[in-house]
């Protein structure tokens, strides 16, 4: 055996020996010294850390309070209250409802919902805040027992917390003790960490970890909040790194990368014989051994995207996860391509406008033809022209620092060269037809009033004035040319003489004549009677029946329109006041002058009675003064004729005489 193997294993014994009787002694003085709790500064691992063996941090919620521990964790009572009475505890995840006695506080760690434990201490001092059986552990192996512990009094310091930590062994034989001493108010919520490391001895794989009250309760006393209780291994520093230029922890590259990258690890002195380990966790699926990774280096080589975290795994010999110590982390983030989304809206033509997209990147690189170059994400190329076909390239940058290259294919088609027939006008109802050339394909819109659309020459034929628009296109491109064509429609003349009038002779009327059309005269035949025949509404005193034609001439040469009216013309009416139908043959009759003309005039005579002596529709016979064929007397009577044709009746009274 070497000597070196011989030192180490006599000094190991010592160690072990040592710390069997340090055990012992505190034991013994504890039983003696009751009263007088032993106390030391912490003693927290100094080297590397294992994964933890136990690691109580009391889960999280959204409810204020978590469940009550297991039975025989702890003997304090639970309740469910923000401030419980002494020698009770409860799970919570804020203080802030405790009152202004305590300090409000969440959890050690800060996280959202997360649970602590909240003592308000016994007045017993055999009582104890946790207890766990922990198993599974390696002898001559080193570990850390600590957890986070606040004193919560905002004010009192009168009898601070002070919390005993004790290892024993399942027989109840004391293998290490710690005591915190008086845990001191500050001046806002503080957590701190307490504990302290000891080596297992040699065959001991199961021990009962326990911390305690060492100072009684009271109101206001020793009231605390305990989290995060860990018991894990611990040994020499581990000193990891990524051997790159600085020796870094983490490193970013690219997917697809085909480097490889050599993780090492330094081991400070404190194991005899280290067996290592390296460990790989990939994307959080959680730490497996890496097969063959068993030295101090290891050369890691990932091209798919993701998150690969590595640590070296340490302990003395072949031992369980239990009993191993951990590096740090050293991460290699394999950063994902761009996804590049690249696209154009081509097929275009000349002239027109060019729309580059991308996507996916941070940062964007273009080049194509005619030397084209642009840093835009989507730029834009106005007015293209044929030398700007081709292939469009881009390369994208991610946040990452990453790039991938994306090509798109633009296609621009040149237009014919079109000419087209001139501007027309034509009559209404008449035809033109339209010409053009200069393509294979032509379409022609609107459509309505075109023989066909389709035609280079089609016959127009339109109701209203029209501009005519062809698309021209060849074989060789789908870009059409256009042009266009107004053909203007010149409106017919159209007269309108407007309705017929009636009057009584010695009166005017006033005609009502219309006309339409493009550019239209007008005037009226006969002018006979008419103050101004070439006005649309002249005035006329016709002393007859008179029949008017009104005529609309179209300048464009389009038509001549004509429309008559007619004036019905009828006579003055002069009713007489007196007859004497005697049979002298002189004023024998009542003579009306005219009536005769009123063909559908009534014609009623009454007697001072109000009877009606003469009725007649019309007057060609005029009254003789009988009725029923008898001489009437002498007397005044009354009339009442209605002439129609919407004239005022007439009425009044005549004198029959003999």
């Amino acid at each position: 055996m070497p000597a070196t193997t011989v030192l180490t294993y006599i000094f190991r014994t010592m160690k072990a020996l040592s710390l069997w009787l340090n055990a012992i002694a505190r034991t013994m003085i504890a039983g003696l010294i009751l009263f007088i709790p032993y106390t030391a500064a912490a003693q927290l691992c100094t080297g590397s850390l294992g994964d933890a063996v136990v690691n109580i941090n009391f889960g999280a919620g959204t409810a204020l309070f978590g469940g009550a521990l297991a039975s025989g964790v702890t003997n304090y009572s639970y309740v469910a209250q923000s401030f419980p009475n002494d020698g009770s505890y409860t799970v919570i995840n804020t203080t802030a409802g405790s009152g202004s006695v305590w300090w409000s506080t969440t959890d050690h760690t800060g996280n959202t919902g997360g649970y602590m434990m909240v003592v308000n201490a016994s007045t017993s001092l055999s009582d104890y805040f946790y207890k766990q059986t922990v198993t599974g552990l390696c002898g001559n192996t080193t570990y850390e027992f600590a957890s986070w512990i606040m004193n919560l009094l905002r004010s009192s310091d009168t009898n601070p917390p002070n919390v005993t930590f004790t290892i024993e062994s399942t027989t109840g034989t004391v293998l290490g003790t710690y005591t915190t001493g008086a845990i001191p108010k500050a001046s806002s919520a503080v957590w701190t960490q307490y504990g302290f490391f000891f080596t297992t001895p040699a065959g001991v794989t199961d021990v009962v970890i326990r911390m305690k009250n060492n100072s009684p309760g009271g109101a206001p006393a020793n009231d605390l909040a305990l989290d995060d209780i860990t018991f894990r291994p611990c040994g020499p520093i581990i000193n990891a790194s990524i051997d790159v230029s600085g020796t870094p922890t983490t490193l970013d590259i690219c997917e697809g990368s085909t480097a490889s990258y050599k993780l090492q690890a330094t081991v400070s002195a404190g194991y005899t014989t280290p067996t290592y380990q390296w460990q790989v966790n990939a994307n959080s699926q959680g730490w497996t051994d890496i097969a063959g990774a068993t030295s101090s280096s290891y050369l890691a080589s990932q091209s798919v995207a993701g998150i690969y975290q590595y640590r070296l795994s340490v302990g003395e010999g072949a031992v369980s996860s239990n009993c191993r110590i951990v590096s740090g982390l050293l991460t290699i983030t394999i950063n994902a391509l761009p996804a590049v989304a690249i696209t154009n809206n081509s097929p275009l033509c000349l002239g027109e406008e060019l729309k580059l997209t991308a996507g996916g990147g941070a940062t964007y690189q273009w080049s194509g033809p005619d030397n084209y170059t642009s840093a835009l994400q989507n730029p834009v190329i106005s007015n293209v022209a044929l030398a700007q076909a081709g292939t469009y390239t881009v390369v994208v940058t991610s946040a990452a620092g990453c790039t991938n290259t994306a090509t798109t294919t633009v296609t621009i088609g040149s237009r014919p060269a079109v000419t087209i027939s001139g501007n027309v006008e034509i009559c209404e109802g008449s035809t033109t037809t339209l010409q053009a050339s200069g393509g294979l394909n032509y379409l022609w819109s609107p459509a309505a009033g075109l023989s066909d659309a389709t035609s280079a020459s089609p016959v127009a034929n339109p109701t209203a004035t029209t501009t005519y628009t062809v698309a021209v296109s060849d074989q060789t491109s789908a870009c059409p040319a256009y042009d266009s064509v107004k053909v203007t429609v010149l409106k017919k003349a159209e007269a309108n003489a407007g309705p017929d009038k009636e009057l009584v002779a010695g009166n005017s009327v006033q005609l009502e004549g219309a006309v339409s059309g493009t550019n239209v005269s007008y005037y009226w035949l006969p002018v006979d009677y008419l103050d101004n025949a070439t006005l649309l509404k002249p005035t006329a005193t016709p002393d007859k029946d008179i029949t008017y034609t009104l005529y609309a001439v179209s300048a464009t040469g389009c038509n001549t329109a004509q429309d008559a009216m007619t004036i019905t013309v009828y006579g003055k009416i002069i009713i007489p006041n007196t007859f004497s139908p005697n049979g002298d043959g002189i004023n024998d009759v009542w003579n009306i002058t005219a009536l005769d003309s009123y063909g559908k005039s009534t014609i009623s005579i009454f007697n001072r009675n109000g009877s009606l002596v003469y009725k007649s529709t019309g007057y060609k016979k005029p009254w003789d003064g009988t009725y029923s064929g008898s001489p009437l007397p002498v007397g005044t009577y009354y009339y009442l004729i209605d002439l129609k044709q919407n004239m005022p009746a007439l009425s009044g009274w005549i004198w029959l005489t003999r």
